[in-house]
């Protein structure tokens, strides 16, 4: 077993995919020479060469383009993108071609390609580094959208991610890449994919978080627990499809939910959650369901990103009023 942060279990998940299946391409901005802008393909050319890792021009809407193509004709590429303020770049080939291809064909040809993006708040970084643009994504048909919270669920996630036969998009929150280590073997295998982690159990409310916002609430149910309150902890991971059967069994039992995301609260992907337990699972709330998240703005990078970003106590005032309702 070797200790792993997350950007290490990036790196070895890609690596193992890529010694078991041939077909496995990394290809993205620097992601060759330099092992990628967070060291997360660091190795991978000196091991698996040129042909499999390969470095093209700073051109987001030509790196999803060509992974389309590649996916079309039989490889895995996993491409990376720098940072999720340029994903929007790809939304054409992701929504117009990579999401549709399976439908467009009658099955003929299937999309198994992957693109990796850090995404998220929480290191400070310069305009168009800092973006949860999930909700958008989440939102194409045809297309799954994953975001680990832990090198562990990192590692399994994107194994299976790769071995999917459709395409997936992979955001990894910028904030955790290196903020703990899991032990973590190479021969572990892959974790499902469309399944909610159910991290603490609870009996009072349940909180359902994704990606950098995982840790602030299991902090806020710490908060809670010291107040006798008993809180039942949610890590989504693959957004879409959605594990709507496990939040709606966990609401069943605590009778409160609080949501939380890191991105703007208005069309935020928690809206989406809120609604679902609205429409199943409405006779089981004691209380009316919360949304914690950032704030209809633009983040104000670089000062203000702390006052914008969730909280464990922003998280924890949340539920204390969830649970002020008899």
């Amino acid at each position: 077993m070797t200790e792993r942060n997350l950007v290490q279990a990036v790196n070895a998940a890609l690596a193992r995919a890529m010694a078991e299946d041939p077909s496995v391409l990394v290809i993205g901005e620097d992601v060759g020479a330099d092992g990628g802008v967070f060291r997360a393909t660091e190795g991978l050319l000196a091991r698996f060469g040129k042909d499999r890792v390969i470095d093209t021009p700073l051109a987001e809407v030509g790196i999803a383009g060509l992974a389309v193509g590649l996916a079309a004709q039989g490889f895995r590429p996993v491409a990376e993108i720098q940072f999720t303020g340029f994903l929007y770049a790809t939304l054409d080939q992701v929504l117009n071609h990579a999401a549709r291809l399976r439908t467009r064909t009658r099955g003929r040809l299937t999309c198994p390609l992957v693109i990796r993006s850090p995404s998220g708040g929480g290191v400070r970084a310069p305009e168009h580094h800092s973006e949860s643009p999930e909700a958008i994504f989440a939102h194409v048909p045809g297309l799954r959208v994953v975001v680990p919270s832990s090198p562990a669920r990192a590692f399994g996630l994107l194994l299976a991610a790769i071995r999917d036969p459709d395409p997936v998009l992979f955001l990894e929150p910028t904030r955790l890449y290196r903020a703990t280590r899991e032990e973590l073997d190479d021969d572990t295998p892959p974790l499902p994919l469309d399944r909610a982690f159910v991290l603490r159990e609870g009996t009072d409310a349940t909180l359902v978080a994704w990606g950098g916002m995982v840790p602030e609430a299991l902090a806020a149910a710490d908060a809670l627990a010291r107040d006798g309150v008993s809180c039942e902890v949610i890590d989504l991971a693959t957004l879409k499809p959605l594990d709507e059967e496990t939040i709606l069994a966990s609401v069943a039992r605590t009778g409160r939910l609080v949501i939380v995301q890191e991105a703007p609260l208005t069309a935020g992907y928690g809206a989406e959650v809120a609604a679902r337990v609205a429409e199943r699972g409405l006779m089981s709330l004691r209380a009316p369901i919360r949304r914690v998240a950032g704030w209809d703005t633009v983040m104000p990078l670089p000062r203000l990103e702390r006052d914008y970003l969730p909280n464990a106590m922003r998280i924890a005032a949340a539920l204390r009023e969830t649970m002020a309702f008899a």
